[in-house]
């Protein structure tokens, strides 16, 4: 039997998220993003599309490398103006019954207590359909703005990662137990406080001492995305993730990488198929090769030579404007994106790629390759993606929206499905079982975070403490008595 290719698609609170300039296309409606509609429209259309779910990115900073100013930014909207991406995952979700939400968060400017609740909430009202897409970010803009002098070094955020989501681990698995819930309308009881304990969590970057302000949601850890592809990256998502996001140039990078973090994942006691890989594509299609091919050249005549230059300022952390356009391309060590910059530096065998290079190719696609065709193309293309890279799925981003979406659901859906590659009906009801299949809500036993499990039964629990036992006798009988109270 073929395998399944996980579909998710990749969207931003924003205008410009990886194709710069083309928010001025007339059919794109990306200036519709601060719009509640947009949102539950395209959750709609995913749904019909039988896509896994939406994988919403999230910056908080601006891009403001290129030219030392966030100027060439701001005139593309490239990635700014940018919203929160958490507020419309309620709304999508009561119009959808299947979708997922894979929801991006820094926890560099977070608090694991108060995040751990959000992700509960969230997984609460999706009714499991949650993942927590890990990011350390990657932005000096958005330090200086959050209370630092300047970013974190990158091998110390992955420090204060491991720590972090430990915590919001030992939250979401340990603090409750699972029948601490017992809404017992007769004795008035709806949690046993025995059986909800304190983590007791004192650590170096965070102190944490108490319960999980939520009772336990369906999946209780929300799905683990990550999308770490620097060596201290690729260990950090070996250990927690359960979908890594990469973005490789070619299959055979996409091997290479997928290779590396399997293997990461079976030294940390994982099975190697644990890790679903998704790579990041741009999809241009139409009923024939032809139209797809004059669809992708319309779309390049609004694409943005400045506003490709600013996103890849904010990844890389290299100011193109003060290169010469034709220097090849170079690896660096800085505190930014180092596996994006190493990707170019490395997708051509015969030569290195330069500036001019990245506005050429990847105006259109951000960081990851355009595959161009009509539904048998990019079938194929997609095809030799997983069967040569050895990945589970994709991230498709847009070059317009929702038009680039409208097209995947109508032409490449349909000829992955008769492949028997897409899924024609959703299997179980939360986002972790329509990875890996029904029955599978809650974390695996190899997962980090369930060594958590009844980790804090028979310890320390919320019915400790002293209270005025007299009181308490005084109390009960006008508990029980049905006084009419006025």
């Amino acid at each position: 039997m073929p395998q399944r290719i996980i579909l998710n698609a990749f969207d931003m609170t924003c205008i410009s998220h990886q194709s710069a300039g083309t928010w001025r296309h007339p059919d794109s409606r990306a200036t519709s993003y601060k719009d509640l509609e947009y949102w539950t429209d395209l959750a709609q259309l995913l749904e019909r599309g039988r896509f896994d779910s939406l994988f919403i990115a999230d910056v908080l900073g601006t891009y403001d490398v290129y030219r030392g100013s966030a100027a060439a930014a701001l005139t593309d909207a490239d990635q700014v103006p940018v919203g929160d991406p958490f507020l419309q995952v309620p709304a999508m979700a009561l119009v959808t019954s299947h979708l997922g939400f894979g929801i991006t968060a820094a926890l560099t400017y977070e608090q694991p207590y108060a995040l751990a609740r959000t992700f509960s909430t969230l997984d609460h009202l999706t009714k499991g359909r949650v993942a927590w897409n890990v990011v350390t970010s990657y932005l000096n803009s958005a330090a200086v703005n959050l209370g630092l002098t300047q970013q974190m070094g990158h091998d110390e955020r992955y420090e204060l990662a491991e720590e972090f989501i430990d915590v919001t681990y030992k939250l979401w698995e340990g603090s409750w137990e699972d029948d601490a819930v017992v809404a017992d309308r007769e004795r008035g009881v709806y949690v046993d406080p025995t059986k909800v304990h304190p983590i007791g969590h004192h650590g170096t970057y965070y102190t944490v001492p108490g319960i999980h302000l939520s009772e336990p949601s369906p999946q209780r850890t929300p799905v683990i995305f990550q999308a770490g592809a620097s060596p201290r990256g690729r260990a950090f998502a070996a250990k927690h993730g359960e979908g890594v996001f990469i973005s490789p140039a070619n299959p055979e990078q996409a091997r290479e990488i997928a290779a590396d973090i399997r293997d990461r994942a079976e030294a940390e006691g994982r099975a190697r198929d644990a890790v679903k890989i998704f790579v990041l594509v741009t999809v241009i299609t139409g009923e024939t090769d032809a139209d797809a091919r004059a669809k992708f050249e319309e779309y390049l005549s609004y694409a943005s030579g400045e506003g490709v230059l600013a996103l890849y300022g904010g990844w890389t952390g290299i100011d193109f404007s003060q290169w010469d356009p034709d220097q090849p391309l170079e690896e660096v060590e800085n505190d930014s994106l180092r596996s994006v910059l190493a990707s170019l530096a490395t997708v051509d065998p015969d030569r290195r790629w330069t500036p001019v290079d990245i506005v050429r190719q990847r105006a259109i696609g951000g960081m990851g390759p355009v595959i161009v065709g009509g539904p048998e193309c990019v079938a194929d293309e997609l095809e030799r993606w997983v069967d040569e890279g050895d990945v589970d799925g994709f991230n498709f981003a847009y070059a317009i929206t929702p038009g680039t979406f409208e097209d995947l659901v109508e032409y490449v859906v349909p000829e992955l499905q008769r492949r028997g590659r897409a899924q024609t009906e959703y299997e179980g009801a939360t986002l972790r079982e329509a990875l890996y299949g029904s029955g599978h809500a809650r974390v695996d036993a190899a997962h980090p975070a369930a060594r958590y499990r009844g980790a804090f039964a028979g310890g320390p629990s919320a019915q400790d403490g002293t209270r005025d036992s007299r009181l308490a006798e005084r109390l009960a009988p006008v508990a029980s008595s049905g006084a009419d109270v006025r």
